[in-house]
């Protein structure tokens, strides 16, 4: 539910709530996960996530963007290209994203395309402390929905 803000023109909010989400519910603990761990999807919700995407609607090629994790994350794909993230300001304030640039290229869209992301691609999240309500407005940057064709 956290990824719809992206659908609604506020994406800084999902980017805040799911690092809220992940800070708060995922934990290295013993009860790290919230309730039922559900056959692997809460996993899969977290890799997705702090990898800073999730694959909100099945059966379209898009993942929808949240905040990653991490500062870098270096994901070797299985047809043997590789997706480098790079998100060297991210903290724990620097949760919300700037801009973003895809292969070096500005990128304004709130959504990733699988296509793109399987020929092996750079992704740099700008990271910073305040929402950017700028970036990702226009309509061509709002991820697929049947409500929006």
């Amino acid at each position: 539910m956290i990824y719809l803000y992206n659908y609604a023109g506020q994406h800084w909010k999902a980017q805040y709530w799911v690092r809220e989400t992940m800070d708060r519910m995922c934990r290295p603990t013993p009860d790290g996960y919230c309730g039922d761990e559900d056959n692997g999807q809460t996993s899969a919700w977290y890799v997705f996530s702090a990898l800073g995407f999730y694959p909100v609607t099945p059966g379209t090629d898009q993942y929808v963007l949240g905040a990653p994790l991490f500062k870098q994350a270096i994901v070797e794909l299985r047809n043997g290209n590789i997706l480098i993230i790079n998100a060297p300001e991210n903290s724990d304030s620097a949760r919300y994203l700037g801009s973003m640039r895809l292969n070096g290229k500005t990128y304004d869209k709130n959504y990733l395309q699988h296509s793109e992301l399987v020929r092996g691609t750079v992704i740099d999240f700008d990271m910073v402390d305040a929402p950017n309500k700028e970036r990702g407005t226009s309509k061509k940057a709002v991820p697929y929905s049947l409500s929006n064709q």
